[in-house]
């Protein structure tokens, strides 16, 4: 049978922004879920990107909440480093590690994961969301979006670093989803069933939460 195409027969987005335009974006709602989940991880020290956002949003029992960029000229910044660097970041003192929608702009995501461990306390817990399908990231640009990710490509790069059993992975999605995200349709275009649909083979998000062991002993 013949397909109606609508809105969706067309070469440019509907919004060439994520959404952002329209309302909150198909990522950050499926990013929202996540934070909301393990919102009881989200305690003690904890160390954000960019901005506090997510850690006042979600966060409770914060003693003090830190926020990394390379960019010198963030006022919300209190660690300016590149997490590509090896050893950029202190060792062992956060609790919790938010680190969302950034590995796929880093070449060296390896180096960032095992920053990201480093600075973890044991038991300490690092929350990251992974694109896996996405338009380029205009405001990094064509030259510095780099990876896109599989929940396996990320069950065994995060493993890798903190260990078989210490890492939970979960995709969120399905191609209606994907579709509508490519797009460029804000999440309060899907109505809940659409949106809350998680299909394994159509994922447009990845989550990870991995705990770093305590020593043994």
């Amino acid at each position: 049978s013949s397909i109606s195409w609508g809105d969706f027969r067309r070469v440019e987005p509907i919004s060439s922004v994520w959404g952002i335009d329209r309302g909150l974006p198909l990522d950050r709602h499926y990013i929202a879920c996540f934070l909301e989940k393990n919102r009881h991880d989200i305690r003690g020290r904890v160390l954000e990107i960019k901005d506090p956002g997510y850690t006042q949003a979600y966060g409770s029992m914060v003693e003090r909440a830190d926020v990394v960029d390379i960019a010198q000229d963030n006022p919300s910044a209190t660690l300016i480093c590149d997490l590509s660097a090896r050893g950029s970041l202190p060792e062992a003192v956060y609790d919790c590690f938010i680190l969302t929608q950034t590995l796929h702009i880093i070449y060296e995501i390896r180096n960032v994961v095992e920053n990201a461990y480093r600075t973890l306390r044991p038991g300490g817990v690092l929350l990251t969301t992974l694109p896996c399908v996405s338009r380029i990231d205009y405001e990094s640009g064509l030259e510095q979006d780099q990876w896109r990710f599989t929940p396996a490509s990320a069950r065994r790069l995060f493993e890798e670093i903190f260990g078989a059993g210490q890492v939970s992975i979960e995709s969120y999605g399905n191609v209606l989803a994907c579709s509508s995200f490519l797009m460029g349709l804000a999440a309060a275009e899907l109505p809940a069933e659409e949106l809350n649909h998680h299909d394994p083979y159509f994922p447009l998000l990845i989550s990870v939460r991995a705990v770093k062991d305590a020593p043994k002993g």
